[in-house]
């Protein structure tokens, strides 16, 4: 062969190379610039209509970043169709392109879902008084939020292996012999999966709701997050107690905001039998009075036991929420402590000892003892006489809880039972159970 020929021939690979490798390089590179400014004008004209609407605002905030990725990765997609001929290059990029877009759709498609869940959010607020109906969407959204992401990664997970044909054939026979791996996998994560539907029960059954007051493995904490396997606890002194959510369905637990937030809290103290109720009671309204934490709900102080050496008394007060009452019952408890110091020092606890008295004489030396008057008995400071019953029943309406107003008779119905014909239908229905099984 001639050698101009040959190198006609050389020349000419090489252009093919340089032109096999300079036009899918420029044309991805203007692919990227199209995606770029595609995305940046779908912003310019999200970012419009955000002014006027917050889901919009949103939308741009959370899927900008997304939205550049996917049409990046379609825009190179495309370039390199069109600039190159089918090759195992080729080939190779073409299924990364296609893993990349997966995980990039996978991404926009959550960021869309976290957007319609905010927008629910912004409808309902928990910074009012009665939120009860906002906390509880608030709980089953985050729940909600969280089985979306999982979803989302399961199926992204198996679009990319569904991509391999080794792949296909492993799950084809994995398909097959799906009864037995599930029952080994339900064997091996029972308490996982336990966690999982139980986190699923407490999110829409209502049992408890983000920022519920709870008292939990003698805790007293606010319900901070709940998640499919654990529940996250803010206690009071700001520690976090981690618990299963096994554990508030199979374990007896107090939420105090399960209705309604309002509360009744009790300051007990032990005094001496030598204590003025009614004086005390008259402070325990004052000191009520003076305060803004009270919600002049209940408001009273009752003797709930006197045995041994001391008397027991109780003063019941209600606030409009857990926090406020801790801080009430330490204020009114820190007022009648420093009320018994000032006023009535004879009520504080006292430790009372009796000797026995000598046995009588018998015998000669009794009969030589001159019979003695009796002891006059002395009046005991402070002590109770006959005469001071007006005294004590005075004031007896304010000092009690289910009887003596309106409103403690209303609050008796709760607790009275289900009534006596109720009671006597039960009775009259066992009794022919009973006279049915004879025979």
């Amino acid at each position: 062969m001639r050698p101009h020929l040959l190198l006609g021939a050389a020349d000419e690979s090489v252009a093919d190379g340089v032109e096999g490798f300079l036009v899918p390089t420029l044309s991805v590179l203007a692919a990227v610039i199209v995606a770029f400014l595609t995305a940046t004008l779908l912003a310019v004209l999200v970012r419009r209509l955000a002014r006027r609407s917050a889901v919009a605002a949103d939308l741009t905030r959370r899927s900008r970043k997304p939205m550049r990725a996917v049409l990046l990765v379609v825009a190179v997609w495309i370039a390199l169709r069109l600039s190159t001929d089918p090759a195992d290059w080729t080939r190779t990029a073409e299924h990364v392109l296609l893993i990349a877009l997966i995980i990039t759709v996978a991404w926009l498609v959550g960021s869309l879902a976290f957007v319609l869940e905010d927008a629910a959010l912004q409808r309902y607020r928990i910074d009012v008084a009665d939120n009860r109906h906002a906390r509880r969407v608030r709980t089953q959204v985050q729940v909600l939020r969280r089985i979306t992401v999982a979803i989302l990664v399961l199926c992204a997970i198996a679009a990319i292996l569904l991509t391999f044909p080794s792949a296909r054939a492993l799950g084809a026979s994995l398909l097959a012999s799906a009864g037995l791996i599930s029952i080994v996998a339900g064997l091996a994560a029972q308490s996982s999966l336990a966690n999982v539907f139980a986190g699923l029960q407490l999110a829409f059954t209502d049992a408890i709701r983000v920022d519920d007051v709870v008292v939990v493995a003698d805790e007293w904490g606010r319900i901070e997050e709940i998640t499919l396997t654990y529940v996250v606890v803010h206690v009071w002194d700001d520690r976090r107690l981690i618990l299963p959510s096994t554990y508030f369905t199979t374990t007896p637990f107090e939420n105090w905001t399960r209705r309604a937030a309002d509360l009744l809290g009790t300051v007990e103290l032990d005094v001496d039998w030598e204590v003025p109720v009614e004086a005390m009671r008259t402070e325990l309204t004052r000191l009520l009075q003076d305060t803004d934490l009270w919600d002049r709900r209940v408001g009273i102080l009752q003797v709930t036991d006197a045995v041994g050496g001391m008397v027991r008394v109780r003063a019941l007060a209600s606030a409009v929420d857990a926090p406020t009452l801790f801080d009430l019952r330490c204020y009114v408890r820190e007022g009648l402590v420093g009320w018994l110091q000032r006023e009535a020092p004879q009520s504080l606890p006292k430790t009372r000892w009796e000797g026995t008295p000598p046995a009588p004489p018998t015998g000669r030396r009794a009969a030589a003892r001159p019979d003695s008057a009796p002891t006059p008995v002395l009046p005991v400071p402070g002590a109770w006489s006959p005469d001071d019953t007006q005294t004590i029943t005075t004031g007896g309406q304010d000092a009690r809880l289910f009887t003596g107003s309106i409103e403690a008779l209303e609050r008796s119905r709760h607790f009275s039972g289900p009534g006596q014909d109720v009671i006597d239908e039960r009775e009259q229905s066992a009794d022919e159970h009973g006279e049915g099984r004879q025979p």
